[in-house]
């Protein structure tokens, strides 16, 4: 199964492996007991939509998936062409044959962009969309992280009356992906992970002690701010615990080198295992660390840790697109982006590796 990698990439591959293994000491969880070796097959890369960044991404309930990206013209614009704050385009087809187009907002859009700000988690429930919206570039986003929905798939948006602020220390978030319109998802309730906010930084950077949070609500309740509740620990038979008080939540996910400022998690049914992608070190760098767990909430092993992946050095954000992974799971496409040349839609193709193998 190896042998579809050229051996370029297997070298690099080996490079990676190499890294983790003399990372030993700074990995903050242990290796992965499920996944013994992750290859990316750096040939496959793809970039489109230059100049525009970020991308999380959903799989809806029209087999299309959702991705919102910020700052350029989106699917056949740049950076200067059709240039919004916040644009949502939808993508369709194979990862191997894949078309964008843009929703709301960027070039040529279905419908104009309603409002700016950016985005690193969205969502399709019983075919409707919500994103977290934080109200701008840079730290501003900082500021608050307020839940949008749409019930046309993107061409228009409402927003919630409430937000998580910055005093709360909460920012960032992003939504845990499952299957098409959240099918396959471990039980009725929406998780979403927040960075928590360290100091009072003045410009995107890693966030040191790094520590991740934990909010679940239930799916019919994802615009009502009562429903929200935090992890706030595991009880004496290991059962995690929940709490309406921000004061009394505790972190999910800690790392003493440090997470992005951004993140993705999703489900991968065929692994059974939650993947958390985020930064570690220093922002900007693609200090990639990819860790997975059994439930939402960890506890958290380590699948990858690595500098300057692939080396394309300016990449800060993956997210695996659950609608591109292989029945089994171990085949996937990572959608990642970065500054400089990377401040696109790119897609890598790649494939986890087990002992049986």
């Amino acid at each position: 199964m190896r042998a579809m990698y050229p051996t370029s990439v297997l070298l690099l591959v080996a490079a990676t492996l190499v890294c983790v293994a003399d990372a030993a000491d700074e990995r903050p969880y242990p290796p992965s007991q499920v996944v013994k070796e992750i290859e990316f097959d750096f040939s496959t890369h793809d970039r489109r939509a230059p100049g525009s960044d970020n991308w999380p991404v959903t799989w809806a309930d029209d087999d299309h998936q959702y991705a919102a990206w910020g700052d350029g013209g989106g699917f056949g614009g740049t950076n200067g062409d059709g240039r919004v704050s916040l644009g949502v385009a939808h993508i369709e087809g194979p990862h191997d044959k894949h078309r964008g187009y843009n929703v709301w907002g960027g070039k040529n859009p279905k419908s104009r962009a309603q409002f700016g700000g950016k985005s690193y988690g969205i969502l399709c429930v019983d075919g409707v969309l919500t994103m977290w919206v934080g109200p701008g570039s840079g730290t501003a986003s900082y500021r608050e992280a307020r839940l949008h929905k749409s019930s046309d798939h993107g061409s228009t948006w409402s927003k919630a009356d409430w937000a998580f602020v910055k005093s709360d220390g909460l920012i960032m978030p992003t939504i845990c992906q499952f299957g098409k319109d959240y099918s396959g998802a471990r039980d009725d309730y929406v998780y979403s992970y927040f960075i928590r906010l360290q100091g009072n930084p003045s410009k995107l950077s890693v966030h040191k002690p790094g520590q991740i949070d934990l909010a679940r609500v239930p799916k019919e309740k994802l615009m009502d701010r009562s429903g929200y509740e935090f992890f706030a620990g595991l009880d004496a038979r290991g059962r995690p615990r929940w709490t309406a008080d921000l004061r009394a939540r505790r972190p999910v996910f800690e790392d003493p080198r440090g997470v992005g400022w951004c993140m993705s998690v999703s489900y991968n049914a065929g692994l059974k295992r939650y993947l958390l992608c985020t930064e570690h070190g220093a922002s900007f760098r693609g200090n990639l660390g990819i860790f997975d767990a059994s439930e939402p909430w960890g506890p958290w092993t380590t699948v990858a840790c690595e500098s300057n992946w692939g080396k394309f050095g300016s990449t800060f954000f993956w997210n695996f697109s659950n609608k591109w992974l292989s029945k089994d799971g171990r085949d996937f496409t990572i959608i990642f982006t970065g500054t400089g040349s990377n401040d696109a839609w790119n897609t890598v193709r790649g494939k986890f590796i087990f002992d049986d193998e």
